[in-house]
């Protein structure tokens, strides 16, 4: 069998980076005999040759884990120095005087604030305009805050 060569302006099957599927393109640069870019006959987008071949294998991690993949885990980044200034703050304080976070709301330094993700905080420092620094049991957070 024959095989003609492909020049620009040919049609060919690549895998489209926008539609994410084996559509037919528009080819439209080539370096010697090898396709380069190409334009898909679908969307338009203009992107690199991607032959339709098969499509990458699950790693042995991925495969580990199943499809989904996991949830990231928060990352303890908190030095031994201000774990152990929370927690010394956190022992001598009464709890009940907290206040909740509000994105809107008014804090000044050594306020106790009580936020719904990172838990009980201490106010560092006021940063304007409209941050905070706020110590948390995992590390010191900036919080927006209102001025």
């Amino acid at each position: 069998m024959m095989r003609r060569k492909l020049t620009a302006g040919d049609i060919i099957e690549a895998r489209c980076t926008k539609c994410r599927a084996v559509l037919n393109h528009r080819i439209v640069a080539m370096v010697e005999d090898r396709v380069v870019r190409v334009e898909c006959n679908t969307c338009g987008g203009v992107h690199n040759f991607y032959p339709p071949g098969e499509s990458k294998a699950p790693t042995a991690r991925a495969a580990a884990r199943g499809s989904a993949p996991a949830p990231r885990k928060a990352e303890k980044k908190t030095g031994k120095a201000e774990r152990d200034e929370w927690e010394s703050l956190y022992n001598a304080v009464d709890r009940s005087r907290a206040v909740p976070y509000d994105i809107n709301g008014k804090f000044k330094v050594s306020d106790l604030v009580e936020h719904p993700v990172f838990g009980f905080g201490f106010v560092k420092s006021v940063i304007k305009p409209n941050k905070m620094e706020v110590l948390f049991e995992e590390g010191r957070k900036l919080l927006r805050c209102s001025a």
